[in-house]
């Protein structure tokens, strides 16, 4: 799967650091913080399609989806990453082969 190897680069930024980032340059934190909060319609596909658009010019979208990687794992729910749920269940098992990561103390 491209997408986890593209996420090899992250594998040792300490998860705390990437929530920052993903707060300071997310999309979807702009969205929020300009006070116009999206409105999810609880429809699976139409939200996906209002968060591909949202998540499309997104600076940080590989840290957020390697932060929910990590920190839900199967248990994910949402869009994240500009990635469904489905589609990171489908990357897990792919991403969790790629390697350590920092939380696992797995870092020399």
């Amino acid at each position: 799967m491209g997408i986890a190897w593209r996420l090899d680069r992250l594998r040792w930024v300490p998860s705390d650091v990437l929530g920052d980032v993903v707060v300071a340059r997310g999309a979807c934190m702009e969205v929020y913080e300009a006070g116009d909060a999206l409105e999810w319609t609880g429809l699976a596909q139409t939200d996906r399609a209002l968060a591909a658009r949202l998540c499309a010019g997104c600076p940080v979208v590989d840290e957020c989806l390697e932060l929910e990687l990590r920190t839900a794992g199967e248990s994910t729910v949402g869009v994240w990453g500009a990635l469904g749920e489905d589609e990171r269940r489908e990357l897990y098992p792919h991403w969790l082969r790629r390697g350590e990561r920092v939380e696992r103390g797995e870092h020399a």
